[in-house]
């Protein structure tokens, strides 16, 4: 029962946002109107991508330190896990990009550091296929992921605030503050934050379990 109650928790407050999200009154704000709806949805899949990206790196440098294959399995699941995280993240993005700035894709500084890093992740993934000897695959790219992290970090965080950009919170553009994000928003939001963070790491442990199932099934074969 210990084990159960933080998914059942997870998925009851998504439910509540979902529900919430789309019901409950916002701020009535020129351009974004109703479409500042989707930041309880964008903005909680770059939090439920951070939270299991850094799981990954946590792993990767445990692997490094104690080369239980264990470790390796966690970091690549979330690894993967984040991957698709970042996707929905972007598409939400994108969408959100065509309503409030005309186009999917305007070349804002922080799509643009965003995309690279998703190919960081992707390089990653590519790099672990590419290689066939297990312990030799699991070296290289637990210091490639070690090296990935802060660089997209870097990429998302840091420098689009250096240069002008649409996004809040960049480049001089104002973030949400207390009159964009009013406490209507505020019982929605945060309770997204946690919900789908819940969500990555449940999905990334199912993952770790399934190939942990198949890893154990090879040795034995």
């Amino acid at each position: 029962m210990y084990q159960t109650w933080w998914k059942v928790l997870t998925v009851l407050i998504i439910l509540y946002t979902l529900f919430a999200g789309l019901l409950l009154g916002v701020p009535r704000l020129p351009i974004m109107h109703e479409t500042i709806r989707n930041v309880y949805f964008h903005v909680p899949m770059w939090m439920a991508m951070f939270t299991v990206f850094t799981i990954s790196v946590v792993y990767s440098i445990k692997y490094l330190i104690s080369g239980k294959p264990e470790h390796d399995l966690v970091a690549v699941e979330c690894a993967n896990t984040g991957v698709f995280f970042f996707v929905i993240g972007l598409v939400t993005g994108m969408m959100w990009a065509k309503y409030t700035w005309g186009e999917y894709w305007s070349n804002d500084p922080k799509q643009n550091s965003a995309a690279i890093a998703f190919l960081l992740y992707c390089a990653y993934l590519v790099l672990r296929n590419s290689i066939d000897e297990e312990q030799k695959r699991a070296k290289i790219s637990a210091v490639y992921n070690i090296f990935a992290f802060p660089v997209m970090v870097v990429l998302i965080m840091i420098l689009p605030r250096m240069t002008d950009s649409l996004h809040p919170g960049n480049g001089g553009n104002p973030a949400f503050g207390k009159l964009d994000l009013d406490n209507r928003m505020r019982v929605v939001l945060y309770p997204a934050f946690i919900a789908w963070c819940f969500m990555g790491v449940w999905i990334a442990s199912i993952r770790y379990r399934i190939s942990l199932i198949e890893y154990k099934k090879n040795a034995i074969d």
